[in-house]
């Protein structure tokens, strides 16, 4: 069986991030999780600037709108705009309720907008939820490299 992938938490906060990763832990998602506390961070990982995994990539990204030094929008263009990073899936984990944030997502690429619930049990749901979609169920893209 084949590792389970890197996780991506690009999140400013520090108490959203204990809690995202006490979730992640409490619902048995044994990824290992690397932690980016800015948009400068996350895109020196993704572009392996960082301490990034063998193989390159994250499996998933968990990705806050709300970001010091480069917003989470703008990390989503840069990572869409590049042919190596333009696959991997991106879940906007954000707590805003904006329209514009949806929309202005969407338009740049996201695969899913995740609003965080305030309960925390409603959070560890969603956590729950995110995992067994983007982590078992879904069938990632290909890695850059490895297509015919």
């Amino acid at each position: 069986m084949p590792e389970p992938g890197v996780i991506l938490l690009v999140e400013d906060n520090p108490d959203d991030e204990a809690l995202t990763l006490r979730a992640l832990a409490r619902n048995h998602i044994h990824n290992q999780v690397v932690v980016a506390r800015n948009g400068v961070e996350a895109l020196a990982f993704l572009h392996g600037e960082a301490d990034a995994p063998p193989g390159g990539l994250p499996t998933l990204v968990l990705l806050d709108l709300k970001l010091p030094k480069i917003d989470g929008l703008e990390v989503l263009r840069r990572l869409r705009a590049h042919p190596r990073t333009r696959l991997v899936p991106v879940v906007m984990l954000t707590s805003s309720m904006e329209e514009r944030d949806l929309a202005a997502s969407y338009r740049q690429g996201v695969n899913s907008y995740v609003r965080k619930p305030v309960d925390f049990a409603a959070f560890m749901e969603a956590v729950r939820q995110l995992g067994l979609y983007w982590l078992v169920l879904n069938a990632g893209p290909p890695v850059p490299g490895d297509t015919p």
